[in-house]
């Protein structure tokens, strides 16, 4: 297997409705993410940032890449592991501020749950978290501390 990876994806933005001006109050924020594959999906900005809360957004998006990255790694570790997870679900909270004279993501926390199918080895829920936080692509490349929080009841 390559040691690089190469991933594309195109924006596009439909411009401004006629008749809005061109305002940091009124900009249009909505634009359609595609990438190779076939995904796709509308976002905005977060509506703190004059944004449609009902569309992802850069900061969901961020947040949403260290979900999946965490959960990915972490059923590969079970697999792995002869594990079988029955349940996973997750939690996450981002939160901005400014650091350095920038505002910036100063730390996202992970709250996975999991519920493995042989009660008697969810003694290595934290042993595999901690494994799937040490590889995970995306919290290995963000320059903010990513924190994993397992609810381990």
């Amino acid at each position: 297997m390559s040691q690089e990876h190469r991933f594309e994806g195109r924006l596009d933005w439909q411009g401004q409705p006629p008749g809005t001006p061109f305002t940091y109050e009124t900009i249009r924020r909505v634009a359609r993410l595609e990438f190779d594959g076939g995904a796709a999906l509308e976002a905005s900005a977060p509506a703190v940032f004059h944004g449609d809360d009902s569309l992802a957004n850069p900061e969901t998006l961020m947040m949403a890449s260290l979900m999946q990255c965490h959960f990915l790694t972490f059923m590969a570790v079970a697999a792995k592991s002869r594990a079988e997870v029955v349940e996973y679900s997750d939690r996450a909270t981002g939160t901005l501020g400014m650091k350095d004279g920038r505002m910036r993501f100063v730390e996202v926390v992970l709250r996975p749950r999991v519920r493995l199918a042989d009660a008697a080895q969810a003694a290595k829920l934290e042993s595999f978290h901690s494994k799937a936080h040490a590889n995970c692509f995306m919290s290995n490349s963000v320059n903010f501390p990513v924190r994993v929080e397992p609810d381990l009841g």
